[in-house]
């Protein structure tokens, strides 16, 4: 490995206790940017990020229970969770016909499986870094700085909400007992199963993992199941179907040709393929992460993408297409009854996909809670140790309950009519932002890897999937403000049909007004900079905080600490005599 003329220097920490800190044994600068070199326990490739970001923890605290089953599950129970059950009919009445509906759920596949390439080449570059999006964003973009880390932190918090998942469970359950709910009985059992869910995971790791693949195992097989059944029905051999076909005798009869239907209907279908990305939030509790994570991801997203198909086709085959095109979120209790009638056997199915909904809140909350840690990790948020600690359960508890508070407040703020639908878009439209600007910023991550004459990582996405990502979220960014045919108020809510795009930019606004006034307008008039400082919270768990340093006193801060901000044992000092806590 070459440096060609890239200044190298090795460091000697202290904590604040004078206690020895594991350390980064080399820092390489390469104009304003410093890189420390980093490994840690999960048998991954040593590698460098840039220092701002947060610090590396040499032994993940959370432990290393995320084997290639759990992988498996955890992307599979994301994606299969309310999606394939509830969002066809959306998709059909967006696109019109039954031909482009099964198109537009092939390409999910592909849109996903590109999507998945850009990930695995990041994870390649930052294997000992769990939280996804927060570090490759953060290290794609160390400047200006903590803008990208501050901008993502505070919208994943604002929009870590399950909300969506919570009430289509609910409207499982009330089909399973046969009766139809009140929009505050819907309500309330929302809220009791997701917090059912909470307190499955909020007590032990390697306990979530056991629930998440149990659940994931019912999951699967209650898809394969479907897709069976759909094929029996469309042999003929069900007499409860007369016409299996009828729906695919001229598929495309219908397609609509406005903008706005098959934008809506490919939101639907990227929030249903949501979910192949979920590993990489664990990326620090895997074992030989690229590898295996590469491998078993893409068998995940292979067999939904088969099992998605075919269940849309049992679906096609035994539901009418008007019919199915008016059914709401209910589209595979349809299913059910055309071919099982109203008997006990459609309910018990309607309870397989209640349990899959479980699954999918109890896989989200399992990977949200590690990137809501790393973005507390990383110092930007109010409060770091209470997003990085790990206490008293050894889990991400501060990250569990935000969520599960969040969430709650989803479940009762929004009409129950209107909430899954908006919810789901909105969730999609920052994320696509995200996704957007991350992919372009895998060609910086690249250009900079050149010039500091660090080799190629060991997985590397094809230009073709990169530039296919760019341009799908491109589109998924642009298309949302084409007004649908019937008008402002013709969308899939009740209200003007953009609300959830302006909603997602003005969360998007706010994120960058809240960094300005932050890092250059309260500094200005306070008369201090911001510094970031390592914390240690306990044996393995450390974490970033900004303080901040007066400016008489930034010289004196900065030859006694280092590009991390751990204190340099030459020069150690009592840090409290330099700064002042935001947290106090």
């Amino acid at each position: 490995m070459s440096w060609r003329g890239i200044r190298r220097k090795r460091d000697v920490h202290v904590s604040a206790t004078g206690v020895d800190v594991d350390a980064p044994s080399d820092t390489v600068s390469e104009g304003s940017l410093k890189f420390t070199f980093e490994q840690g326990g999960n048998n991954s490739d040593p590698s460098y990020q840039e220092a701002s970001g947060a610090p590396v923890e040499r032994r993940s605290p959370l432990g290393y229970s995320a084997g290639p089953i759990a992988i498996i599950m955890l992307n599979l129970s994301k994606m299969v969770g309310t999606g394939i059950y509830s969002t066809p009919s959306s998709v059909l009445s967006g696109t019109g016909s039954v031909g482009l509906s099964l198109i537009f759920w092939a390409l999910g596949f592909f849109i996903s499986l590109a999507s998945l390439a850009v990930y695995l080449e990041y994870a390649a570059y930052f294997p000992n870094r769990s939280g996804s999006e927060v570090v490759y964003l953060e290290q794609a973009f160390p400047r200006p700085k903590y803008f990208f880390p501050t901008t993502f932190a505070v919208q994943t918090v604002v929009l870590s909400f399950s909300s969506s998942n919570a009430i289509v469970l609910a409207e499982y359950l009330f089909r399973v007992h046969g009766s139809s709910p009140s929009p505050w009985q819907l309500k309330g059992v929302a809220i009791g199963g997701y917090t059912v869910a909470f307190l499955l995971v909020v007590f032990h790791t390697r306990s979530s993992y056991w629930v998440s693949n149990g659940i994931g195992i019912v999951k699967l097989l209650t898809l394969i199941f479907v897709a069976i059944t759909g094929l029996v029905v469309l042999g003929g051999n069900v007499h409860r179907v007369p016409d299996p076909t009828a729906n695919f005798r001229d598929a495309f009869a219908g397609t609509l040709s406005s903008g706005y239907g098959p934008t809506n209907a490919l939101y639907k279908i990227v929030f249903s393929y949501s979910g192949y990305e979920n590993a990489f939030n664990v990326v620090n509790e895997v074992k030989n992460p690229v590898k295996t994570i590469r491998n078993n991801a893409t068998i995940a997203l292979l067999t939904v993408s088969v099992l998605y198909v075919l269940a849309n086709i049992a679906y096609f085959a035994a539901v009418p297409k008007e019919e199915l095109m008016e059914s709401s979120q209910v589209a595979a209790s349809l299913f059910f009854e055309k071919v099982f009638g109203s008997s006990g056997a459609a309910r018990g199915l309607s309870f397989l996909i209640a349990l899959s909904a479980f699954g999918n809140l109890v896989a989200v909350l399992i990977g949200q809670s590690r990137m809501i840690r790393e973005c507390g990790r990383q110092g930007v948020l109010p409060f770091p140790r209470f997003w990085a600690s790990t206490k008293p359960f050894g889990t991400p508890f501060g990250p569990y309950f935000v969520k599960w508070a969040l969430t709650l407040l989803m479940i009762l703020a929004p009409p129950a009519g209107d909430a899954f639908n908006f919810v789901v878009d909105l969730s999609i439209y920052p994320n696509s932002a995200f996704l957007f600007i991350m992919a372009v910023g895998l060609y910086l991550v690249r250009y900079r890897r050149k010039k500091l004459g660090v080799g190629r990582s060991s997985f590397r996405a094809w230009d073709v999937a990169l530039i296919f990502t760019i341009i799908v979220n491109l589109y998924l960014l642009v298309m949302p403000w084409y007004p649908p045919s019937d008008g402002a108020d013709g969308g899939d809510v009740s209200f003007w049909y953009a609300t959830y795009a302006a909603t997602g930019v003005g969360i998007l606004v706010f994120c960058a007004v809240y960094y300005w006034v932050w890092v250059y307008v309260l500094p200005r008039f306070g008369h201090y900079r911001m510094r970031q400082e390592a914390v240690i919270l306990g044996e393995d768990s450390v974490t970033h905080r900004l303080v901040k340093v007066p400016n008489d006193k930034l010289t004196e801060w900065d030859e006694t600490h280092d590009a991390v901000g751990r204190e340099l044992r030459s020069n150690a000092i009592n840090s409290d005599t330099i700064l002042t806590d935001p947290e106090k």
